[in-house]
């Protein structure tokens, strides 16, 4: 593609995912087929200096009001600077680089190297940090000021891709040969049993342990909420806020492919995502169900029957900016307010199908204590029947290394280690929290 084409191109890209109107990756999907002309690279540059884009939107967008032109060629250009940084390390970059500059006019080229000459120190706090400002406050008030900053720069960084290895078919040592075969570097992940972590941006589509079920791509920290649950063989399970289905697979893997795993949602079209991956999982036990509200008459008849039950709430998903970075500025304070509303609801009707003995364990993936700790200590005070579970004991159980680490500590000693509280720049995983009780 000619480089003032790209340019285009990357300007109409950024303009429509700044509407806001659909999350990034939908927009950008449906921006690519819709363009069946552009090549592997040119799609992955464009989708990372979107991407780009929507991390530093405070800092670029300060940086483009001293340019000329329309606003979101500003941004465009920005975006694909920052995209092809470090040229003189990766040819690839060093090709987009100078396809950029071969687009540029004198004075966009002027502009462009001042803009990059700004020091760092030069910024104030919001171009630095890339937050909205209720965000960044938020998040302040949880962390003393160089962690604040920690978590800053590491919710503006790309996330890893994570692989969690089907228990089912294969070891993990095995994969990790059958990877490196393949030319694909990958590590285990340092707490995860299951899980590896990838180097690069690999294509998976046509890789053979991807194609037959040996592994999905799930997270880390989403891995590690299955193995809280720790379904068993032959037990009654259900996930409650399925989805497209990757904890429900973790944990169909764990219960052997035995006994009977309900994936609830009431999106048969998530569901209908489940569908492929399950063919491919080898699992026969899992049920998927769409439900029209928390309350439906199907929830209603197994009430008291389930050995352990998941709660992966609707949430916000700030602790995922590093994968979806447009949700900081499509979520305010006020669908916070929502949410938390909604997640009481889910939760309460949830923790009715756990049965005497059974296991509860509410989940987020949001860094936001008001969707977290607030919803935990509500139903602590009204849901006696319930005793907390220690997330730090029951990962310790599952032999998860450094389990107390990965839990928050209280002012009450008895509390150290009651809730899972994952943190990006802490343990290298999405944003995670999660609450496990058990009814009496």
């Amino acid at each position: 593609m000619h480089p003032k084409a790209l340019l285009d191109a990357c300007t109409e890209l950024v303009a429509q995912v700044l509407r806001f109107e659909h999350p990034a990756d939908a927009v950008v999907s449906r921006y690519f087929r819709e363009r069946r002309q552009l090549g592997p690279r040119e799609r992955a540059l464009l989708g990372d200096a979107v991407y780009v884009v929507l991390r530093k939107k405070l800092l670029l967008e300060q940086l483009a009001r001293s340019g000329s032109g329309p606003l979101h060629r500003r941004l465009a250009i920005l975006g694909l600077a920052a995209a092809s940084a470090d040229a003189d390390d990766d040819p690839a970059r060093s090709r987009a680089r100078e396809s950029l500059r071969a687009a540029l006019s004198p004075a966009e080229l002027q502009w462009l190297a001042e803009c990059e000459a700004v020091p760092q120190q030069d910024l104030l706090a919001p171009h630095r940090h890339n937050l909205p400002q209720w965000l960044a406050e938020a998040l302040r008030a949880q962390l003393d000021e160089p962690d604040f900053w920690q978590l800053a720069e590491a919710l503006g960084q790309p996330a890893p891709l994570d692989l969690r290895v089907n228990v089912l078919k294969a070891r993990r040592e095995q994969v990790l040969g059958e990877l490196e075969q393949a030319g694909i570097q990958a590590q285990p992940t340092p707490y995860s049993p299951w899980g590896l972590r990838v180097g690069g941006k690999p294509s998976l589509a046509r890789l053979p342990a991807f194609v037959n079920g040996t592994v999905e791509v799930q997270d880390e920290g989403s891995q590690l909420l299955a193995l809280l649950l720790d379904a068993r063989r032959g037990e009654m399970v259900a996930d409650f806020c399925a989805g497209a289905g990757g904890k429900t697979l973790a944990i169909g893997a764990a219960m052997r492919g035995t006994g009977r795993l309900y994936a609830f949602d009431v999106s048969a079209h998530r569901l209908e995502g489940l569908k492929p991956r399950l063919a491919r999982s080898g699992l026969s036990n899992v049920y998927p169900v769409a439900i029209a509200h928390e309350r439906d008459e199907r929830i209603k008849r197994l009430a008291g029957k389930m050995d352990r039950v998941l709660v992966d709430a609707p949430c916000s998903g700030l602790g995922t900016l590093r994968r979806s970075p447009d949700l900081k500025w499509r979520q305010t304070p006020q669908s916070i307010a929502e949410l938390t509303r909604l997640q009481g609801a889910i939760l309460a009707s949830a923790a009715r199908l756990v049965k005497p003995g059974g296991r509860l364990v509410y989940a987020t993936c949001s860094l936001l204590p008001d969707e977290n700790e607030a919803i935990a200590r509500a139903f602590d005070a009204e849901q006696r029947e319930f005793s907390p579970v220690s997330a730090a004991g029951l990962l310790t159980q599952a032999r998860v290394a450094a389990a107390q680490g990965l839990t928050s500590q209280a002012q009450d000693s008895t509390q150290d280690g009651r809730f899972l509280r994952l943190w990006p720049h802490r343990h290298g995983m999405d944003g995670f929290f999660a609450a496990v009780w058990q009814r009496r």
